[in-house]
């Protein structure tokens, strides 16, 4: 075997192992500089057991960092607007991945410190999301942005509870991943 063919043979094999990797993590077409540290404002700081940082002990996120995540949409009717309504963001299954956690409850944050526990299989097993998109368009603070967990609550009536409605926190800005 000549030089470029062997030189063609071990690039084959390095992008085939990093598609074979990155298919077995359940994150192919994730960019990995998604958790470079973020250049805008910090919009969501991720605490706890986690296992992929970019800063310190925890993983922050600016708005772009936070996009370039695998990114999901459902509609659905919330307690706060009668309509159904388009949210895009990642589910908590993709952000655990992301993060190499394998936390057991979510400690979620808003901005005017509101705090509730929610269980991470909780979270797992009902899709549930964190949007940063309403309707298609960045969530404004004033319309509890910039990011809000959401649960696909017509896509399950089961979770039109109190329970599930207070887990779903708007003005969200920090998880801590226990």
């Amino acid at each position: 075997m000549n030089g470029t063919m062997q030189f063609r043979r071990r690039a084959l094999i390095r992008i085939a192992t990093t598609l074979a990797t990155g298919a077995s993590a359940g994150l192919v077409g994730f960019d990995a500089a998604a958790l470079d540290r973020p250049a805008g404002p910090v919009i969501l700081t991720v605490s706890g057991a986690l296992n992929t940082h970019n800063d310190a002990n925890t993983a922050a996120f600016d708005l772009a960092l936070f996009e370039r995540l695998p990114q999901h949409s459902f509609s659905t009717r919330t307690p706060w607007y009668p309509q159904p309504r388009k949210f895009n963001g990642v589910l908590f299954a993709e952000l655990l991945k992301v993060l190499d956690s394998q936390a057991s409850s979510v400690r979620a944050v808003a901005l005017n410190d509101y705090r509730v526990d929610i269980p991470a299989d909780d979270l797992l097993r009902h899709d549930a999301m964190i949007a940063s998109r309403l309707d298609d368009k960045p969530i404004a603070v004033r319309d509890k942005g910039p990011l809000l967990i959401i649960y696909p609550f017509d896509a399950r009536p089961a979770l039109r509870t109190a329970v599930h409605y207070s887990r779903a926190i708007w003005q969200l800005r920090g998880l801590e991943l226990r």
